[in-house]
């Protein structure tokens, strides 16, 4: 799809995303015990794809974090959540040396996609902290002031599409708190330490990791007719399974691709209510395995 339809970078607006910053000596302590993958990770070299989660083990965010300085960590998520998660945060400060603010108001966040492992930037982001998300096709986010002014050469849905296409799952306002960890597939996408120290909602996540299988996965689909999808919509499957809507977007032809989590065969959940929309979907692959 690329190769056809960007001959360089593409830089597309992520208007609707936000960031916090955490700073501190106590920053990677204090998130630690907060997040549910190794914060000690992250480097100036190398993001984390991390959950925010409640005592249920159910995700308040997904976070991709980034360290800009020393004592400096952002946090990137929906711009409509960092208002809510950044108070929710900083109730678990107490002693350390560490302060959290949503910044999303002086940020401006823009989504990189080529061809090529490392391309010049396009104009204007030559000076940006880029965080790299994804591979193939290779995708980074770019943070700037947000004074900054960036020619942009691509659609935000065209970013939504490579997400979904990804595996990538964001949480937002009307899906907050609705999904447990493994059910959004983090544990597949390397967001969860299963060895290191606790965390809110670490025992719900590791029971379920340790003790059994996880029957509702997030999975990929698309419809076969014209349809229209947001987060939080929930449906049914022909085979009576149940799913709600992660993320979705429509494509050229009407028809929508979209992530939602359901069980992974009608054996394992009981048959959707009659009341919930019926909806004629084929099953996409992810890139990656999902744990048996």
């Amino acid at each position: 799809m690329l190769k056809n339809s960007l001959e360089e970078t593409a830089c597309i607006a992520l208007p609707d995303l936000g960031a916090l910053r955490i700073k501190g000596g106590d920053g990677v302590r204090f998130l630690q015990g907060q997040l549910s993958n190794d914060v000690e990770l992250l480097s100036s070299a190398h993001s984390v794809l991390a959950g925010y989660h409640n005592p249920q083990g159910r995700t308040i965010a997904v976070l991709h974090l980034v360290r800009t300085a020393p004592d400096e960590i952002l946090a990137i998520l929906p711009r409509e959540l960092a208002a809510v998660v950044a108070p929710r945060l900083a109730k678990f400060i107490l002693r350390a040396k560490v302060a959290i603010e949503d910044i999303s108001h002086s940020v401006r966040i823009d989504g990189l996609v080529s061809e090529a492992d490392a391309p010049p930037p396009p104009p204007g982001v030559a000076s940006a902290t880029l965080v790299r998300v994804a591979n193939e096709p290779h995708r980074w986010l770019a943070i700037q002031a947000a004074d900054a002014v960036n020619p942009t050469s691509g659609d935000r849905s065209l970013w939504r599409r490579l997400d979904i296409a990804a595996g990538l799952p964001q949480v937002y306002a009307e899906t907050s708190e609705e999904f447990v960890a493994q059910m959004l597939n983090l544990d597949a996408l390397g967001a969860i330490a299963f060895d290191k120290g606790c965390y809110t909602g670490q025992e719900v996540i590791a029971r379920a990791h340790y003790r059994g299988r996880v029957k509702r996965r997030m999975q990929r689909f698309l419809t076969r007719a014209s349809q229209e999808f947001a987060p939080g919509a929930a449906g049914r499957f022909s085979d009576g399974r149940a799913f709600k809507v992660v993320d979705a977007v429509r494509l050229d032809d009407g028809t929508c691709e979209f992530l939602a989590v359901a069980a992974m065969s009608a054996r394992d959940e009981a048959p959707a209510e009659e009341a919930a929309p019926l909806i004629e979907a084929s099953l996409l692959p992810l890139p990656y395995e999902l744990p048996p």
